[in-house]
């Protein structure tokens, strides 16, 4: 039982968003898995509100990120912290991917009738990402994707159905390197009883 407790440990405090992948593919049994640990996390009263699009496709992945960069870059127009400047900056850049080259992008999508599938289908990306970190896969939830949501063109072309939305657009791929930890601050913890 403690091997068990430490391996799920190291997955939890090893697991990092990763932005660099090697150019190699990410096999269909490894994301099989990956997306098979997805499905085990909770989910409210057992309804699993939950579908995947895996997209191998580079040359749609650098479109959609061609698509957002512009929205990003509005968005952040006249925002004036440091991570806005230097996230500006990095999205002016015309080689910049916002999927980082990964060699997949899962899509995890969400019914819209289902008033949980967002902490649902967010609890099943999260379990997705410690599963990969635990097979020695890369990942990162890209944020930054999206406005693709409101692009109907995008949205049929990755296949997603109607009544489904994208909850969680996350790469995966074999990292080159591991980033340093992050610092984190101590929980704000409150003790009732």
């Amino acid at each position: 039982m403690q091997r068990e407790h430490d391996a799920v440990m190291a997955a939890i405090r090893g697991r990092r968003s990763i932005r660099s992948y090697e150019d190699r593919p990410l096999d269909d049994g490894t994301v099989q898995a990956i997306i098979d640990a997805g499905i085990h996390a909770p989910t409210a009263l057992g309804l699993q509100p939950w579908q995947f699009i895996v997209v191998r496709d580079q040359t749609l992945m650098k479109q959609i990120s061609e698509y957002c960069k512009p929205f990003l870059l509005a968005a952040l127009k006249d925002a004036t912290d440091e991570a806005s400047i230097a996230y500006r900056e990095i999205l002016a850049q015309e080689e910049y991917d916002i999927f980082y080259d990964a060699p997949v992008l899962v899509l995890v999508l969400g019914d819209v009738r289902n008033r949980y599938s967002i902490y649902d289908c967010t609890l099943c990306a999260g379990t997705m990402m410690l599963a990969a970190r635990a097979l020695g896969v890369g990942s990162c939830w890209i944020g930054s994707a999206e406005p693709v949501s409101g692009s109907p063109e995008f949205l049929a072309a990755l296949g997603v159905p109607e009544g489904w939305r994208i909850v969680a657009p996350i790469i995966f791929g074999y990292p080159k390197g591991t980033p340093e930890p992050q610092t984190r601050r101590d929980p704000v913890i409150t003790w009732i009883g």
